[in-house]
C-alpha cells in the first residue's frame, strides 16, 4: 500500500515501535448528537476488547433473540484494541439481553433510550489515546513537536493499512468483482469493492499531495516545468497559504460537516481551507458520485472507474485536522503515550504514519 503514499510534511522521519493491541490502543466513538432519553430503541454504551464490532453485533442478536439487522451501530472498530461504540436496539429485547449477556469482553458502560435506531455515520468523530513503545526522549519530544504542528496545519486523510485486507491486495479482488458487473453477495464482497474505491482514492490523493510538495518547495519556474503546468497557473498556486493546493472545480465541503460547493475563485477557496472552514473532496467513485470540475477534474479523472457501481459513490475529505493532541512520556519504560480526536472515517495509523514517515503495517 505505502509505494503510492507520499507524505506531506518534510521532516526527519522519527522512530518508533507500533503495535495494535488491546493494551496499547484505545478508541472511543464520539455520537453525532445527544440522545433524546426517550423512545423505542435502546441505546447501549458498550466497552469491548479483542472482539470486532461485526462479532459483537452477532453476540448481541443472539443474545437479545434478534436478528443482526435490528442492532444499529454507527461506525466499525477493530479486533486487536479496546474500543468502546455505541449500538441501538429495540427496547423491548432489554429483558432477554440482560438474562442472556455473559460475554466478559463486552461491558455496558451506559443504557439511554431514542426515538431512532443508530445507524452507519452518525458519528462526530473518535477520540484515540496509543501507547507507543522503544522511543527515546528526543523523540518523543519531537514527536509532540510535529503533532501538535499536524493539529495546526492538518494532515492528507488516506485510508489506513487495515482497509486493504492482511495482504494489502484486497483491492484487486475488489476492481475484478466491480468489472464482473454482477450484484454484490454478502459484506465480504462489498468489503473488497470499497477497498478498490479507498485505493482509488488513495493513489488520487498521493498524487495531489506529491504535487502540493513540488509547488511548495520549489521555485515556480522549475515547478512549472517538473508538473508541465503554465507558469501563471504555478505562481498562482504558490501563493496559497496552506500545503495542499486548491484547482478550479475542486469539490470543497465545510469541515467538518455541511454544504458541498465547487471551488470558483481558487484564492477565496484556499482562504477558507486555511482557516479550516472548509476543505477539498475526493471521489469515491461508484453510483451518483459527484464528480469535480474543471481542472480538478482533469487530475482526477486518471482515478474514476465508471465501472464501479455496485455501490454508491461519494465525496471524501482529502485533507482533516487532529484535535485535542497530547502526549505523556514515561523515560523508565521509554513509552509515550499520545491522545487525540480524529473526525470519522480517519484513521489514527495514519496521523502516526505522517508523524513517524514509515508504514506501520506488521510484516506477515
Amino acid at each position: 500500500m505505502n509505494q503510492h503514499k507520499h507524505y506531506a510534511y518534510t521532516h526527519t522521519p522519527i522512530p518508533f515501535d507500533f503495535k495494535q493491541t488491546i493494551e496499547r490502543f484505545f478508541v472511543e466513538e464520539i455520537p453525532l448528537y445527544d440522545f433524546t432519553g426517550k423512545g423505542n430503541y435502546l441505546i447501549l454504551k458498550i466497552k469491548k476488547t479483542d472482539m470486532s464490532t461485526w462479532k459483537l453485533i452477532t453476540v448481541l442478536a443472539k443474545a437479545a433473540g434478534l436478528s443482526e439487522r435490528d442492532i444499529g451501530y454507527a461506525g466499525l472498530k477493530d479486533k486487536s484494541a479496546t474500543t468502546i461504540q455505541y449500538f441501538s436496539l429495540p427496547k423491548q429485547a432489554e429483558k432477554l439481553l440482560n438474562k442472556n449477556l455473559t460475554t466478559e469482553r463486552v461491558e455496558i458502560l451506559e443504557r439511554t433510550l431514542n426515538k431512532a435506531p443508530l445507524k452507519v455515520g452518525h458519528l462526530k468523530g473518535n477520540r484515540f489515546s496509543i501507547v507507543l513503545h522503544h522511543i527515546n526522549e528526543k523523540d518523543a519530544k519531537r514527536f509532540e513537536t510535529t503533532a501538535k504542528l499536524m493539529q495546526h496545519e492538518g494532515i492528507p486523510n488516506y485510508y489506513g493499512y487495515q482497509r486493504f485486507g492482511e495482504d494489502g491486495k484486497s483491492y484487486l479482488q475488489g476492481k475484478e468483482i466491480a468489472h464482473s458487473g454482477k450484484r454484490l453477495k454478502g459484506s465480504r464482497e462489498k468489503l473488497m469493492v470499497a477497498a478498490y474505491q479507498s485505493h482509488l482514492f488513495n493513489t488520487w490523493l498521493a498524487s495531489r499531495v506529491k504535487l502540493s510538495k513540488i509547488i511548495q518547495t520549489e521555485k515556480p519556474d522549475i515547478a512549472a516545468k517538473k508538473l508541465k503546468y503554465p507558469l501563471l497557473l504555478v505562481e498562482a498556486l504558490a501563493k496559497q497559504p496552506q500545503f495542499f493546493k486548491i484547482f478550479m472545480g475542486d469539490v470543497m465541503i465545510s469541515y467538518p460537516y455541511g454544504k458541498t460547493l465547487f471551488a470558483k475563485d481558487m484564492t477565496e477557496s484556499a482562504q477558507r481551507f486555511a482557516a479550516k472552514k472548509s476543505s477539498p473532496t475526493g471521489l469515491l467513485c461508484g453510483d451518483n458520485a459527484l464528480r469535480a470540475k474543471s481542472d480538478a477534474r482533469y487530475l482526477e479523472a486518471p482515478f474514476d472507474d465508471d465501472e464501479l457501481n455496485s455501490l454508491r459513490g461519494d465525496r471524501r475529505f482529502a485533507w482533516i485536522w487532529p484535535e485535542q493532541v497530547a502526549t505523556e512520556y514515561d523515560r523508565e519504560t521509554r513509552q509515550l503515550r499520545v491522545d487525540f480526536y480524529l473526525p470519522k472515517g480517519a484513521y489514527a495509523t495514519t496521523f502516526l504514519e505522517e508523524i513517524g514517515k514509515s508504514s506501520l503495517k506488521e510484516e506477515r
